[in-house]
């Protein structure tokens, strides 16, 4: 007997479904995991960044407390 297109055939419309959620989700994760790894300041915050300036010497300490007290 052929069926007549019952059986596993409705399994399948939902089987392609959630295939596509699957694909849709997974690149949706795949882009924020990539938007959260390439930040450019490495995870640090900008008070870190800050005092590794000043200890480098590239700023000097009125232009390190000034900066300090506008991020605070």
């Amino acid at each position: 007997m052929m069926g007549y297109g019952f059986g596993f055939a409705p399994f399948g419309f939902l089987f392609m479904i959630l295939w596509w959620i699957l694909i849709i989700v997974g690149i949706i994760a795949l882009v924020k995991w990539i938007a959260r790894t390439s930040g450019t300041s490495g995870g640090k915050s900008p008070i870190d960044i800050l005092k590794e300036r000043y200890a480098e010497g590239g700023i000097d300490k009125k232009e390190f407390e000034e900066r300090k007290k506008n991020l605070t």
